[in-house]
């Protein structure tokens, strides 16, 4: 609802191009908020989708089931890391972690521990627009910071800042976060439910990175402390960081772990909520007591969940994993040395490129330059980036670099 930014009709899309009603065509530097990783129009995604049309598009999954469902929830669990062994399905990645969230809280109801409802979160982190995942959002910086006296009040702690890999620079060291981190779970442990954040590389609160050796420690004061460990991989997982979830570079399996955005790549509203067999034993009873009371309309969807399972197997056959790792290389090559006097710092991870601006307003007409010259970005807070899809090509990613590079030596 940003009624004074450039807005664009599109009639068509392919691959990574978005073709305009009014003749043009941009290159998608964003893959439309990191979700579209496949590219757009792709076949074996239309062919799964209208396959499983022509059986039938949605059944409920209240004493109802299906085989996409079925079979989704089996790869996720093959797929993801050890201990996950149990999915539950919503319908985006804010209801996902709206589901993370009562779940943490009924898990201690149901073992018999009281009290433990608030949440540790990170400064700079971002979980969604809904109710509870807006409360553990950054509660200055964040674009949800008008609706603080309305919402539950959460315990934050600062991240490191600066991935401390050649790509950006150390502000706040993973010795001085664990430090900080430690502090609140002393203080507030018996009242906490979890500790949440999104692994290595945070989205929308701008785009901080920050070494994996932060969330092996945070693993484990999390198990010190007795609090569950919730991991957003929502924009990080299926390829992001350049594994194929980001907490593998840890070395470290969350008690729950959400995941969406890349999932269906941008064809269906769809998340999965994945817990250890541990979480997943606290619900189970005879009667509706310990039951955990959730129940999405759209939860499993036979046409998302045929798309996921598409998705998965091209990312797994056609080695994706290769693909960003080519991303990344080019991102160093064309923005990591990137010196102007408008920038703060450029930074790179997997596949996504940032630049940092001293200032927002020294990007402002960025989009529209952009646009001049064929790119489709969408800069926000004080920073640019680009997470393009894994199917793009050497040239058009230098293209899109290119025009960023251009825009910071005016």
């Amino acid at each position: 609802m940003q009624g004074l930014e450039i807005q664009f009709q599109i009639q068509s899309a392919e691959g990574v191009r978005l073709h305009l009603q009014n003749g043009e065509t941009l290159i998608d530097a964003i893959s439309s908020w990191w979700c579209v990783i496949h590219g757009y129009n792709h076949p074996r995604l239309n062919k799964a989708l209208l396959e499983q049309a022509n059986d039938f598009s949605h059944v409920m999954l209240g004493g109802l089931t299906h085989e996409p469902a079925r079979k989704l929830a089996e790869k996720l669990v093959a797929i993801s890391p050890a201990g996950l062994d149990h999915v539950f399905f919503a319908d985006s990645g804010s209801v996902g972690m709206e589901v993370a969230m009562k779940m943490s809280v009924q898990y201690w109801k149901n073992i018999g521990v009281t009290g433990k409802h608030r949440f540790i979160s990170l400064l700079r982190g971002y979980h969604g627009d809904t109710t509870g995942v807006m409360s553990i959002g950054d509660p200055e910086e964040g674009m949800h910071h008008l609706f603080q006296g309305y919402l539950p009040q959460q315990i934050f702690v600062r991240p490191p800042e600066g991935a401390g890999n050649g790509s950006g620079t150390i502000r706040h060291t993973v010795e001085e976060a664990l430090q900080e981190l430690r502090a609140a779970l002393e203080k507030h442990h018996h009242e906490v439910a979890a500790f949440v954040c999104e692994p290595l590389l945070q989205g929308a609160g701008g785009f901080n990175f920050y070494p994996a050796s932060y969330l092996t420690q945070a693993r484990k004061l999390c198990t010190e402390f007795n609090v569950l460990m919730v991991l957003d991989e929502v924009a990080t997982g299926f390829g992001r960081t350049g594994t194929l979830f980001a907490c593998e570079q840890a070395h470290v399996s969350p008690d729950i772990m959400v995941l969406a955005k890349g999932l269906t790549a941008g064809y269906l509203g769809l998340s999965a909520t994945l817990a250890s067999h541990k979480v997943f034993e606290a619900f189970l009873g005879e009667g509706y007591e310990k039951a955990f009371m959730h129940g999405p309309t759209f939860m499993g969807n036979a046409l998302a969940a045929s798309i996921a399972l598409a998705g998965i197997e091209i990312f797994q056959n056609e080695n994706y994993l290769a693909k960003i790792k080519r991303i990344e290389d080019v991102l160093h090559q064309e923005l990591s040395s990137l010196d102007s006097p408008m920038l703060r710092e450029a930074r790179v991870l997997g596949a996504c490129g940032v630049l940092e601006f001293n200032d927002a307003s020294q990007h402002k007409g960025l989009q529209t330059f952009a646009a001049e010259h064929g790119v489709w970005l969408r800069p926000f807070l004080n920073v640019a980036y680009t997470m393009p899809a894994y199917v793009m090509s050497e040239d058009d990613l230098r293209t899109i670099c290119g025009v960023m590079r251009e825009w910071t030596q005016q």
